[in-house]
Protein backbone atom coordinates (compact mmCIF):
# COMPACT_ATOMS: atom_id res chain seq x y z
CA UNK A 1 0.00 0.00 0.00
CA UNK A 2 2.87 2.69 0.79
CA UNK A 3 4.28 2.15 -2.24
CA UNK A 4 1.30 2.57 -4.68
CA UNK A 5 1.48 6.11 -2.20
CA UNK A 6 5.14 6.59 -2.93
CA UNK A 7 4.49 5.62 -6.68
CA UNK A 8 1.26 8.19 -6.84
CA UNK A 9 3.23 11.03 -5.07
CA UNK A 10 6.08 10.33 -7.92
CA UNK A 11 3.83 11.13 -10.65
CA UNK A 12 2.10 13.89 -9.11
CA UNK A 13 5.29 15.68 -8.81
CA UNK A 14 6.55 14.83 -12.41
CA UNK A 15 3.30 16.01 -13.73
CA UNK A 16 3.25 19.23 -11.91
CA UNK A 17 6.83 19.86 -13.06
CA UNK A 18 6.17 18.71 -16.38
CA UNK A 19 2.63 21.51 -16.50
CA UNK A 20 4.98 24.07 -15.30
CA UNK A 21 7.53 23.71 -17.82
CA UNK A 22 4.88 23.31 -20.74
CA UNK A 23 3.46 26.82 -19.41
CA UNK A 24 6.80 28.22 -19.65
CA UNK A 25 7.27 26.94 -23.04
CA UNK A 26 4.36 28.46 -24.54
CA UNK A 27 4.56 31.88 -22.66
CA UNK A 28 7.92 31.89 -24.36
CA UNK A 29 6.40 31.04 -27.98
CA UNK A 30 3.83 33.20 -27.32
CA UNK A 31 6.32 36.23 -27.19
CA UNK A 32 8.44 35.11 -30.12
CA UNK A 33 5.15 34.79 -32.56
CA UNK A 34 4.14 38.50 -30.87
CA UNK A 35 7.61 40.02 -32.52
CA UNK A 36 6.18 42.46 -34.73
CA UNK A 37 9.06 43.17 -37.38
CA UNK A 38 7.57 46.39 -39.21
CA UNK A 39 9.34 49.59 -37.36
CA UNK A 40 12.37 49.52 -40.69
CA UNK A 41 11.46 51.66 -43.94
CA UNK A 42 13.97 50.21 -46.38
CA UNK A 43 13.29 53.31 -48.80
CA UNK A 44 15.27 55.12 -46.19
CA UNK A 45 18.85 53.73 -45.16
CA UNK A 46 21.88 55.12 -44.74
CA UNK A 47 25.09 53.51 -46.55
CA UNK A 48 27.05 51.40 -43.76
CA UNK A 49 27.54 48.28 -41.88
CA UNK A 50 25.14 47.76 -38.92
CA UNK A 51 25.18 45.64 -35.80
CA UNK A 52 21.96 44.10 -34.67
CA UNK A 53 21.15 41.73 -31.60
CA UNK A 54 18.27 40.38 -30.41
CA UNK A 55 18.12 39.31 -26.49
CA UNK A 56 16.24 35.92 -27.38
CA UNK A 57 13.37 36.65 -25.44
CA UNK A 58 11.73 35.85 -22.26
CA UNK A 59 14.44 32.56 -21.76
CA UNK A 60 17.43 33.75 -23.98
CA UNK A 61 17.38 30.37 -26.37
CA UNK A 62 17.50 32.49 -29.37
CA UNK A 63 19.70 34.74 -28.96
CA UNK A 64 21.59 36.30 -31.58
CA UNK A 65 23.30 38.93 -33.12
CA UNK A 66 23.98 39.94 -36.63
CA UNK A 67 26.21 42.73 -38.87
CA UNK A 68 23.84 44.24 -41.72
CA UNK A 69 25.74 45.78 -44.77
CA UNK A 70 23.42 48.98 -46.10
CA UNK A 71 25.19 49.94 -49.92
CA UNK A 72 23.26 52.76 -52.21
CA UNK A 73 20.75 52.45 -50.05
CA UNK A 74 19.60 48.67 -50.31
CA UNK A 75 20.58 45.90 -47.66
CA UNK A 76 23.54 44.13 -49.77
CA UNK A 77 24.69 41.53 -47.06
CA UNK A 78 23.88 39.57 -43.66
CA UNK A 79 26.19 37.57 -41.79
CA UNK A 80 25.64 35.77 -38.56
CA UNK A 81 27.90 37.05 -35.74
CA UNK A 82 26.85 34.91 -32.91
CA UNK A 83 23.79 32.85 -31.64
CA UNK A 84 23.07 30.88 -28.45
CA UNK A 85 20.34 29.46 -30.30
CA UNK A 86 20.99 25.48 -29.32
CA UNK A 87 18.94 24.48 -32.93
CA UNK A 88 20.57 27.32 -34.76
CA UNK A 89 22.79 24.50 -36.47
CA UNK A 90 19.19 23.23 -37.84
CA UNK A 91 18.12 26.84 -38.73
CA UNK A 92 19.14 27.98 -42.34
CA UNK A 93 19.84 31.16 -41.57
CA UNK A 94 21.60 32.31 -44.90
CA UNK A 95 18.48 31.43 -46.75
CA UNK A 96 16.37 33.73 -44.33
CA UNK A 97 18.82 36.34 -45.02
CA UNK A 98 19.16 35.99 -48.52
CA UNK A 99 15.07 36.16 -48.92
CA UNK A 100 15.43 39.79 -47.20
CA UNK A 101 18.03 40.58 -49.51
CA UNK A 102 15.80 39.85 -52.51
CA UNK A 103 12.90 41.26 -50.76
CA UNK A 104 14.17 44.58 -49.53
CA UNK A 105 11.88 43.81 -46.65
CA UNK A 106 11.68 41.79 -42.98
CA UNK A 107 8.22 40.64 -44.66
CA UNK A 108 9.84 36.95 -46.06
CA UNK A 109 8.82 33.74 -45.16
CA UNK A 110 10.20 31.97 -42.50
CA UNK A 111 12.31 29.22 -42.56
CA UNK A 112 9.40 25.81 -42.57
CA UNK A 113 9.94 24.50 -39.06
CA UNK A 114 11.77 26.97 -37.33
CA UNK A 115 9.10 30.05 -37.39
CA UNK A 116 9.95 31.00 -33.80
CA UNK A 117 13.72 31.39 -34.48
CA UNK A 118 13.62 32.95 -37.90
CA UNK A 119 11.36 35.36 -36.63
CA UNK A 120 14.19 36.03 -33.56
CA UNK A 121 16.74 36.31 -36.54
CA UNK A 122 14.78 38.74 -38.19
CA UNK A 123 14.93 40.44 -35.05
CA UNK A 124 18.48 41.26 -34.83
CA UNK A 125 18.15 42.39 -38.56
CA UNK A 126 15.34 44.53 -37.87
CA UNK A 127 17.79 46.51 -35.22
CA UNK A 128 20.47 46.53 -36.87
CA UNK A 129 18.68 48.14 -39.77
CA UNK A 130 16.78 50.50 -37.41
CA UNK A 131 20.11 52.06 -36.83
CA UNK A 132 20.32 52.80 -40.57
CA UNK A 133 17.50 54.91 -41.04
CA UNK A 134 17.36 58.26 -42.37
CA UNK A 135 14.95 60.59 -40.79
Amino acid sequence: MIGWVIALAIVAILGAAGGIGWSRLLKEHKEARSLPLNAVDFDKLNDGTYHGAYEGGMYKWRANECDVTVTNGKVADIQLVGSEDPGAENTDYEMLYDRVIEAQSLQVDTISGATLTSKAYLQAVENALLQAQRE
